[in-house]
Parts: C-alpha cells; structure tokens; sequence
C-alpha cells in the first residue's frame, strides 16, 4: 500500500458539478469527460450536425476559428461549492460550449474486437473515505486532470435502500444509520458496476435526501473508459473489491469532516445542528471507526488532506494513463485485411437490379450529377430499400373485417414496434424514406468519426429512445466500406441490449469487405442493400463506389484530409 503524503497550500475546495442534461424520452448517453460548470450536458434537442467535431479537427466548415480540442484542466481549486439534494451519480460529454455552437471534441475508441466482442472494460478507480472526507472533490480533481473523454462518476449515494414509514420517521429524528453497511443496497450496486466495466448502458437510481426515497426518473449511464467510484463504504463488499482496479482511500481529519458535515446538512439538507452532532456522536463516527477506517488496508493509495493533495492526484492520473495505453486496440486495420476470398453471408440481402434501380445508380454514381438530382434519386432509392428491408419484418396473420362485413386475412407486425437510429451524418438522409413508410416512428442518431491519429473509428455522440429492448431497429447508413462505423453502431445498440438478430443493417451501397466484416461479427444482423461493390482502396473508398456521399448530398466540400467516414462513407 502506498501512501502519498505530500503538501499544499491550496485550501481545499469542491468542484460544482456540471448540469444534467433532461432525461425525458430519449437519452443523451455520452460519459463526462470533466464536471466543471463550464461544460454543462447538451439538451436532448441540441444536435446540429454542423455543429460537431472531434478533436482531430474533422467537423463542418462552420467551426473555422473555433477550438478543436479541450484544454487541459490543471489541478487547482474551483470557487464553486458543492451543492446537492440527490445522489450525485452522472454521466456528462465531452464537449465545449459557445453561445451558438456545441462542439464535441473527443470521441470514444473501439472497446470490442473485430468479432464484435466487448475486449476492452472500462477501468473502475474505488474512492473510499468517511463522510465529508472529500471524495467527491478528490473524484472531480482526478476527471479533470485525466484528459481523457468517456468518463463516468457513480456515487455509492445513489445506491441508499427505500425507507419504509417506520425508517423515515427515525431518519426524521436522526435516529437511522446511514453509515451503516446494510443501509446500501449492494446487490444492486455490484449488478450496475459489474454491467458498467463491462461496457453495457446501465441505469443509475438517483437517491432524494429530503424524502428517503428513489425518485422515479433514473439516469442512463454509458460508454465509460473510466468509471470513478466513490463511497464510504466503498472498499466494505468483496464484490464491489473484485471490481476495482485502483483502489484509493481519501484520508481527512475527523475535525475537518464534522465541520464540513454541519455545513452541508444545515444549509443543504435543512437539519438542525443538535440533530446532527447526536447523529455523528451516535452513527458517523462509530461507523466510521467499526467499518470504514479498517477498510484501508485493501487501498492502493492514501491520499492524506484529499483534493488538496495534488501530488497524489497526479500519481493517481499517471496510473489510470498508463493502464489505459495497455489497452488500446484496432479495429479497422484487422478489418481491411479480414475475410477476403470468403462468400458473401446467407444474412445480405441486395435489392434486385431492376432497370430502374440500375438506372438511378447509374445517375447518382455519375460525378457529373448536380446537387438537386443527385438527391431526387437517391431519396427514390431510399424509399425502394425502406419496403424493401421491412419485407424481412416477421408478420404474424390477423383478420380484419372489411366495410362491406367481409373477413380479410392479413398479416401484421409480430414484435412490439419499429425504431430507427441513423448514424451520422449521411445516414440522417435516410430518415425522411422511413418516416414516410413507417407512422409515428421513434429515431435515434449516433456520431461515429474517425480519429486521424489512430485511423480508428470513435463513438462521439449518442442518443437514443428509451426501452429498446424488444424493439426491431432499422440501423442507417449511407455507405459502408470497412464497415468499421457499422460495426461500432451495431455494437452500442446491443450494449443497450437490443437483440442482435432484431436489428437491420440498411445501406445504398456497400463493399464486400464490409459485409463480411459486419456478418463476421454479428451473424444475425440482417444487412440490407441495393448494390454491393467488390473493391476498396488504399483509403477505404469504395471502388467504383459514389463518392462523399454526405458531402454531393448536403453540397458541402470536406478537407482533403478528412476521412469520409465521418459522411458514413469510407468506415
């Protein structure tokens, strides 16, 4: 166990958390990547794809003159303080803000391997410590000198079991131990941890500690590289230990934590300072000395005088770094050199190549096409792949009685309902066909780039309705070469379990080489399109191919540099 013991003459601060975004019927699922106020989470309603960018540079034109990355956030105290009525467990983006504009600035790298398998689990860092000790500060201090985007706060605080009538009216009194282990619910806290590492979206209870109760919206967590978790009894459940991969103990004197306890129940949870001393003098500090301090034996690291200890935050930050490098993958590369010479899957469906279909590829490949046919043509075949790909809907036979008093036998949707998820940008071009095929439709969007650095595709935004469960999803893209893009989309709506054999992988036109690479992963995705080109070169273009489509759509001109992925073409 190591101990980091060295001086500061900062004065220890919290950092205010950034706001949530509203949790209504969609999500916005993206993890934070820092809690200071400066960078609030989007509104469910914020996503203008002009607006977006990653930190590599690629985004719209529209973002000339404007940063393309975060700064770094130093070590050093915020002057906000802590305010809170609920748990404190969150998930917020990467991004920064401008009056007009929100810019995303770091995406999430593959966490899978080209079998579509989750390989790479998030690093779970434990902070232990008694109440008011700092954990809280200490966590926020370690997301913001980390860097790195897709991290996730989980506070064991949400994670406080209902009281019946008879336990409010002794909280009422002060006169329950919340210190106490059987004050958790720690078999819910070990299932949501556990999914959590392992990179599935998860559900978070969102604690009231003016009731005593759940509230009845809880928050939707997902896609963490790092997920910090604190609590005092963070270190007690041999289960919650098996978990963690740093374990950290927050060490403060018991003086300083009593004070910092009155301060917070009086002004923040409106009890009295009589209620509170008889609540510490009965249950804090023997809690604390019977099931908290023994914990510190299992840490990793002591950090004495918690976010003041700068030093021990560093070393903490240099440790998560060098793990995090140890785990990094590749997927597009293994992709471009996988299943060559190998039959194209049972599971791809290519429309027939009628004369009208050929003749509107051959208008929409014609780099001679202007802007205004180029889209006519291919919105005509987007709605002939729309009914094409829900004639592989499952149906089940239904009767109906005509006006006439007739029977007619007919079939029906067998499934609970259709939702569709456009990956962004040129997949956004297919929802207009769907709508106007499928009534009252519910639509998600996720943003996958590419990182210019790695090649790599990376997850920057996501959003998608809730309850996906039983749903049959029509997953959209314009193009797919590598299928790198596809690959990442299919895997993130099965981290929010929807069944893989209930989604539908829809495209204008495809590559073999991404084909394979998407039915290799996950044989019971339907793919559908309406022509499928044989080669790829050097770049990942598909050859003889359609060009950017997102950019002869929206008549927009890309950087030379840029991949054309991020228009859901080259991944």
């Amino acid at each position: 166990m190591e101990t980091a013991s060295c001086s500061s003459s900062s004065s220890d601060s919290t950092v205010k958390p950034a706001e949530q975004p509203p949790d209504e019927c969609v999500e916005a699922d993206k993890s934070m990547l820092r809690s200071d106020s400066a960078q609030s989470g989007p509104s469910n309603n914020a996503l203008p794809f002009g607006n977006l960018t990653n930190h590599s540079g690629s985004g719209d034109d529209s973002l000339d003159g404007l940063p393309n990355c975060a700064p770094r956030c130093p070590l050093t105290p915020s002057l906000s303080p802590r305010k809170r009525t609920t748990s404190q467990s969150k998930s917020e983006p990467p991004l920064l803000r401008t009056n007009k504009r929100t810019i995303y600035t770091a995406g999430r790298p593959p966490w899978y391997n080209v079998t579509g398998t989750t390989f790479k689990e998030a690093f779970v860092i434990g902070l232990c410590g008694g109440s008011a000790s700092g954990k809280t500060t200490v966590a926020n201090k370690i997301i913001e000198a980390l860097d790195v985007p897709w991290v996730v706060l989980l506070s064991m605080d949400s994670f406080y079991k209902v009281l019946n009538k008879e336990e409010q009216e002794l909280a009422a009194k002060n006169e329950y131990n919340f210190d106490h282990p059987d004050a958790f619910d720690f078999e819910l806290l070990v299932t949501v941890l556990r999914k959590l590492k392992k990179g599935k979206s998860i559900k978070v209870p969102v604690y009231d500690f003016t009731s005593h109760g759940r509230r009845k919206e809880w928050k939707t967590v997902y896609g963490a590289n790092v997920v910090i978790f604190e609590g005092i009894l963070a270190f007690a459940n041999k289960e919650l230990l098996k978990l963690l991969d740093m374990k950290v103990f927050v060490d403060t004197d018991s003086d300083i934590r009593l004070i910092r306890r009155l301060k917070r129940d009086i002004s923040l949870r409106g009890r009295d300072i009589s209620g509170i001393i008889k609540q510490y003098n009965k249950f804090v500090k023997p809690a604390f000395e019977q099931y908290i301090e023994p914990t510190v034996q299992a840490a990793d690291i002591v950090v004495p005088r918690g976010g003041e200890n700068f030093v021990a935050l560093d070393l903490i930050v240099q440790h998560v770094h060098s793990q995090l490098e140890k785990r990094e993958i590749t997927v597009r590369s293994a992709l471009a050199s996988a299943h060559q010479g190998q039959p194209l899957p049972t599971t791809l469906s290519v429309m027939e190549s009628t004369p009208q279909v050929r003749g509107m590829h051959t208008i929409i490949r014609n780099k001679e096409t202007n802007r205004d046919e180029f889209i006519f043509y291919s919105k005509r075949l987007m709605r002939l792949l729309i009914e094409h790909a829900l004639s592989f809907l499952p149906l089940k036979p239904v009767s109906v009685e005509t006006p006439q008093g007739g029977t007619y036998e007919g079939k029906r949707l067998s499934g609970k309902r259709i939702t569709g998820v456009s990956i962004l940008r040129a997949g956004e071009t297919m929802e207009q066909a769907l709508m106007a095929v499928c009534k009252d439709i519910r639509l998600g969007k996720i943003l996958i780039q590419t990182n210019h650095d790695t090649g790599e595709p990376e997850l920057h935004y996501l959003r998608l309705p809730k309850d996906l469960t039983e749903d049959y999803v029509i997953l959209m893209d314009s193009t797919v070469s590598t299928g790198a893009a596809a690959l990442m989309a299919v895997r993130v709506l099965l981290d929010h379990d929807v069944a893989e054999d209930k989604i539908f992988l829809i495209s204008l036109l495809m590559a073999e080489m991404g084909v394979h690479s998407v039915a290799y992963a996950f044989p019971k995705v339907r793919i559908i399109t309406t022509a499928v080109d044989k080669e790829v070169n050097d770049q990942f273009h598909i050859i003889p191919g359609i060009g950017n489509f997102g950019d002869r759509y929206f008549g927009t001109d890309a950087p030379s540099d840029w991949c054309e992925s991020d228009d859901g073409m080259d991944i």
